[in-house]
């Protein structure tokens, strides 16, 4: 199964949780050895930016034409 899970600190360890659905289909008791992978998930930054709208010419000059 996979999950997404948010790490946290205690002490000077990182603790993720195992969610109950999980715990529950996998038979998973306490005090059990089990197998995890760590993989970083990237952000998805699409469609941050909805509804900006293309650069014009005009933005492109605006630092250029501003008196110093």
């Amino acid at each position: 199964m996979k999950t997404y899970s948010k790490t946290r600190a205690i002490g000077g360890s990182l603790v993720v949780t195992i969610p109950a659905n999980i715990v529950k289909a996998e038979r998973i008791k306490e005090n059990e050895l089990v197998e995890i992978e760590i993989k970083k998930t990237k952000k998805d930054y699409f469609g941050t930016l909805k509804g900006i709208g293309r650069f014009t010419e005009e933005d492109e000059l605006k630092g250029q034409l501003e008196e110093e």
